[in-house]
């Protein structure tokens, strides 16, 4: 069974393609531009074992938001592609990732609705490197979990440093993601009451 998403989504603003493999090897190749939104989303895609490409091209000369949302949107559309019924899924994942004085949490649930919770520190500086804006990680998780039709829970601990704090939150929701679409061999069809995910 193949587990691949591609998605191409073309605005006025941005042209974007994500491909996402459920079981790969954690191959990612990440282009968008933002240099700190590649650096995180390579640790997403590296924790959770995906195989990812992700080419965006987007109006950065307005700023990155229109780059970082679009490419979000994508990459849940992607996901929810290659999700497909969800069949013999493990449906729940969560993870606790630590990175130095950062500690971040995520929990997911591959149910077929999308909804998150975040929280983070106060504090945050305005950008973390030249052009990602510290409000955009809420943005991004939430924007994914609509189009990924999945609930998460994005939780930071603890952390002094914004660099660790958003790093380790997309590593945990990869590390979780992994686990939630994990094949499980005693699962028989879809992990719901309902028969339908």
């Amino acid at each position: 069974m193949s587990r691949i998403g591609c998605v191409e989504r073309t605005t006025l603003e941005t042209k974007a393609l994500v491909e996402i493999d459920l079981d790969g090897r954690g191959d990612v190749r990440v282009r968008t531009g933002v240099g700190f939104f590649d650096h995180v989303l390579t640790a997403f895609g590296k924790h959770a074992l995906f195989d990812l490409r992700v080419d965006v091209d987007g109006d950065r000369q307005v700023d990155a938001h229109h780059t970082v949302e679009d490419t979000a949107i994508t990459l849940g559309e992607a996901f929810a592609r290659a999700a497909g019924d969800k069949a013999g899924i493990a449906r729940f994942g969560s993870a606790l990732v630590p990175m130095d004085e950062a500690l971040a949490q995520a929990v997911v649930d591959v149910c077929g609705r999308g909804y998150l919770v975040h929280r983070e520190p106060e504090g945050a500086p305005a950008t973390i490197g030249p052009e990602y804006a510290s409000t955009l990680t809420g943005h991004v998780f939430d924007s994914f979990a609509h189009h990924a039709a999945l609930t998460a829970h994005v939780l930071v601990h603890s952390g002094r440093d914004w660099h660790h704090i958003v790093e380790a939150q997309y590593k945990a929701l990869g590390r979780a993601l992994r686990a939630a679409v994990e094949i499980d061999p005693r699962v028989r069809g879809v992990p719901s009451t309902k028969g339908v995910l």
